[in-house]
């Protein structure tokens, strides 16, 4: 379980593939604190972590065909920037909202706005999979808690402030990149219910 607040963004730094699986080495400072078998966010996908070199401050997650077809991981290349958080701890305050780590499905940038202190980013995804947001609710966009300011079928807007957009990988987005979403988990459970009201109305 996660808050959706980014710790650090951590850099792939090689990429190995095995069979249908790959595996993502992953460079961040906070490596050498890491064990194996611990879950970590991953722009907003949890992976498992199966090996850490603690000189380097590297470690190896992997993704198997599902998460590469469900996520955006499949676009990943050596160099690119991933937003990291550790499981949340149970003796705090909880500062995001639950993020799950279990990605819906992917969105795609169509417009970013520089508002002149801030920037609106504009996602585009696919309206079938039934997924919806709603205006101030919640949303994981690569693992980063945030609110939705628009909200249309198949499109949302959310307001990135200064500190987010250095700390995580935000400021990498651009029109047409991929990003992974996860909806309110809440939400979800209300449009299920809805859905089998609806169904059972019809019988």
């Amino acid at each position: 379980m996660f808050t959706g607040i980014v710790e650090k963004t951590g850099k792939v730094v090689d990429i190995i593939r095995e069979n249908t699986n790959v595996h993502f080495v992953i460079e961040v400072d906070f490596a050498h604190e890491l064990k194996i078998d611990q879950s970590m966010s991953h722009d907003g996908c949890c992976l498992t972590i199966v090996k850490i070199d603690k000189e380097k401050n590297q470690y190896v997650v992997t993704a198997m065909q599902e998460t590469l077809i469900k996520t955006n991981l499949g676009t990943w290349n050596i160099g690119y920037e991933v937003n990291l958080e550790r499981s949340m701890k149970m003796d705090g305050r909880f500062d995001g909202h639950i993020v799950q780590g279990h990605v819906d499905q992917t969105a795609r940038c169509i417009k970013v706005v520089d508002e002149n202190g801030s920037w609106r980013y504009y996602f585009e995804y696919d309206p079938q999979e039934n997924n919806i947001t709603v205006p101030k609710g919640s949303i994981s966009v690569n693992g980063v808690s945030l609110t939705v300011v628009d909200s249309e079928k198949g499109m949302f807007s959310v307001a990135i402030i200064p500190y987010t957009y250095e700390v995580t990988n935000f400021r990498n987005f651009k029109v047409g990149t991929i990003v992974n979403i996860e909806f309110d988990v809440f939400g979800k459970y209300v449009a299920r219910l809805l859905e089998q009201y609806f169904e059972n109305e019809k019988k």
